[in-house]
């Protein structure tokens, strides 16, 4: 199989990487094919294409949008998206401005909790100022010592039911779908297995989102266990969806999986680049 990644990000959202050095980082790790999905943010793309076109790995423009569905958040990639198309471009506009706004909450609830300064803290892993995430609250609490490190900060923090949880409304899970495909692009779901959803609400989620025509599931994540990749490689095949790989790489020393690292989709499956140019 190609070594393909398609789920990670720069520090243009909460990756420590810049685009350029992403992209060198998975050549040096023998990525073939690489799509950069920041969350609800395009502005390194460009960046990432030219270090993808000077280092000869192929580039897919890649963003990750921030999902509110029946009171969750779910992730959903654009995968080989139109960078210029104008919904897109306003639909992540307004995803950028609330995240100021629930980062204060988040900063509130911290200091609820005797956690001073957070929202200083985090800022300061801020590498593009349009983009403040969970992740960069993390950094803060590990380097403040509350947690050994982000996953354990995910652990005690910053989720359902743990100091610094706040609850916010994204985009619709339709109106994602809709910028995504309208943009020329494929939408898939990121790691599905996070979301904690049981068979029957993952089920209603597959339906819905086939329904609004949705492309795939990202199979292969760090956030799968084995039998979960089993799981939901068996359900895009029920639902003849695609599947997809990614590693969530942010960083060196932050990811479960390295950029290259990624195990093979598993058999019978279609991978969501089986009908691009130069990956069959």
């Amino acid at each position: 199989m190609l070594n393909i990644d398609l789920h990670c990000h720069s520090n243009i959202s909460d990756g420590l990487l810049t685009p350029t050095h992403l992209v060198e980082r998975a050549l040096h790790r023998g990525v073939e094919t690489l799509a950069l999905t920041d969350h609800d943010d395009i502005a390194g793309l460009s960046e990432a294409q030219k270090a993808a076109d000077s280092n000869h790995i192929k580039f897919i423009n890649g963003v990750e949008i921030s999902v509110s569905w029946r009171g969750r958040t779910l992730h959903i990639l654009g995968l080989a998206i139109d960078p210029k198309y104008t919904p897109l471009l306003e639909g992540l506009a307004t995803l950028r401005a609330g995240r100021l706004s629930r980062a204060e909450r988040i900063a509130a609830e911290l200091e609820k909790n005797g956690i001073h300064g957070s929202l200083e803290g985090a800022c300061a892993y801020v590498g593009n100022q349009g983009i403040i995430g969970r992740t960069h609250f993390a950094r803060f609490l590990v380097e403040r010592g509350n947690a050994k490190d982000i996953k354990s900060v995910f652990k005690k923090y910053l989720v359902k039911g743990k100091p610094g949880y706040t609850p916010h409304q994204w985009a619709e899970l339709s109106d994602a779908i809709n910028w995504i495909r309208g943009s020329g692009g494929q939408a898939v779901i990121a790691h599905p297995g996070r979301y904690g959803l049981g068979k029957n609400v993952t089920q209603d989620l597959l339906d819905e989102f086939c329904q609004l025509g949705g492309s795939a599931l990202e199979v292969i994540s760090p956030s799968h266990t084995s039998e979960q990749v089993k799981f939901y490689a068996q359900c895009a095949q029920d639902m003849k969806l695609s599947v997809s790989c990614g590693s969530d790489f942010h960083g060196p020393n932050e990811s479960y999986y390295d950029l290259g690292q990624l195990p093979n989709i598993p058999p019978g499956c279609i991978p969501i680049w089986h009908n691009w140019k130069n990956n069959s």
